[in-house]
């Protein structure tokens, strides 16, 4: 299956890159190389582009482009989730209010 034929919500893994000259080069560059997990995030509402998502980060293509690239396992199962890609917020210590810690924060001679 190509990946202009996935519905948003889906991915796989890419096994070929189609295209030539300057254009599978191009696709290659920004990612799209086999065994790469990516999932389609958006269609626009005329179909064309598409939202992908693939090693935490999002790339918007054409469909045109999109029907070089094929994929294998396409479903559910085969979706980066972007919560695993994100660090959770680090919680700060109570009374620190960033920089340097209160005790610090006055100097050597308490001023």
């Amino acid at each position: 299956m190509t990946l202009d034929k996935v519905t948003p919500g889906q991915g796989g893994v890419i096994t070929q890159v189609g295209g030539e000259g300057v254009l599978r080069r191009r696709l290659l560059d920004m990612g799209l190389t086999p065994g790469t997990r990516v999932s389609v995030r958006k269609i626009a509402p005329m179909g064309d582009p598409i939202e992908l998502f693939l090693r935490s980060y999002v790339l918007t293509i054409r469909k045109e482009e999109a029907a070089n690239i094929a994929l294998e396992g396409v479903g559910d199962a085969a979706l980066p989730r972007a919560a695993e890609h994100r660090p959770e917020p680090a919680e700060a210590a109570p009374g620190h209010r960033g920089g340097r810690p209160e005790k610090h924060r006055r100097g050597r001679w308490g001023r």
